[in-house]
């Protein structure tokens, strides 16, 4: 994604720093115990290259962000509620480190599992 900025040039920003943006802004969220992949593809090459945007995917569409996020939930906690706090955490965070609107933040529960501190 790129914009203009008059006579000083061009400011061009990656979909991978937007989604390094949101993964550490997820990660932020209570409730939220790991990302997931989207599918099994993507699943066989986070692993090969421990990518940190694990679980995020940026598109961007007529100088709008839309943001696909896919998590685990843990076990016990209210899932629409976790998947809110993701979109307003993500949303937030987005916005205000780039500058540019985030119209969708889509949530996407692949599955629910007990925290580490549980036994």
């Amino acid at each position: 994604m790129s914009k203009d900025e008059g006579s000083f040039g061009r400011i061009d920003i990656s979909k991978a720093a937007v989604a390094t943006i949101a993964n550490r802004a997820v990660n932020q969220c209570y409730g939220v115990v790991g990302m997931a992949n989207k599918n099994f593809v993507n699943g066989i090459s986070n692993i090969l290259s421990r990518d940190s945007r694990r679980g995020i995917d940026v598109t961007i569409e007529e100088e709008e962000i839309v943001i696909d996020v896919y998590v685990i939930v843990e076990y016990g906690t209210r899932i629409r509620v976790v998947a809110e706090s993701i979109q307003n955490t993500v949303k937030f965070h987005v916005e205000k480190a780039i500058g540019i609107p985030v119209r969708a933040v889509n949530v996407f529960v692949h599955g629910l599992r007990l925290s580490d501190g549980r036994s």
